[in-house]
């Protein structure tokens, strides 16, 4: 028994009326995502970042070269506030990381930057975090990491018609 059944037990005794079967779900999903951020924060902790600025820094690479986009893409790509953006690429912009530069084709805008020193970090901590997640994942087998990622795809589905 968890701590998820011991909740759910609970209800079930002081309101047997009701059906928490939805609250176990999602309760295990929260606790898990709580469990796998643990593990990569060890590991993007040991690169000097944390999760906002590899999500910065991993966007930017995963553009391709030359792996510069603008602020409005950024918040598109990641889905975090303008102001937290900024403050994003401020640090990042700080710690030598990103480059920003102004638009060439609109000056009165600029983009953002992965810079020499910046695309040496995430690609070491690209590969560190992939080996964190398969740790993360190891005591399952092949076939139920696939079942159990076409389950979290219908869940996700199913929570963002809701």
């Amino acid at each position: 028994m968890d701590h998820v059944d011991f909740i759910t037990d609970q209800w079930a005794r002081e309101r047997p009326d009701l059906d928490v079967s939805a609250m176990g779900i999602i309760g295990r999903v929260a606790r898990l995502y709580l469990s796998y951020q643990e593990g990569m924060q060890v590991t993007f902790a040991r690169f000097g970042l944390n999760a906002a600025k590899f999500d910065v820094l991993a966007t930017l690479r995963r553009a391709g070269t030359p792996y510069r986009l603008s602020p409005g893409e950024l918040l598109k790509a990641t889905m975090v506030a303008s102001g937290t953006m900024t403050n994003r690429i401020a640090r990042l912009e700080a710690d030598g990381l990103v480059l920003r530069q102004i638009n060439p084709e609109d000056s009165r805008s600029f983009l953002i930057e992965l810079s020499a020193k910046g695309l040496t970090l995430i690609d070491q901590v690209v590969e560190e975090h992939v080996a964190t997640q398969e740790g993360l994942l190891a005591a399952m087998p092949e076939k139920e990491r696939a079942a159990f990622q076409t389950l979290l795809s219908r869940a996700q589905a199913a929570a963002d018609k809701a």
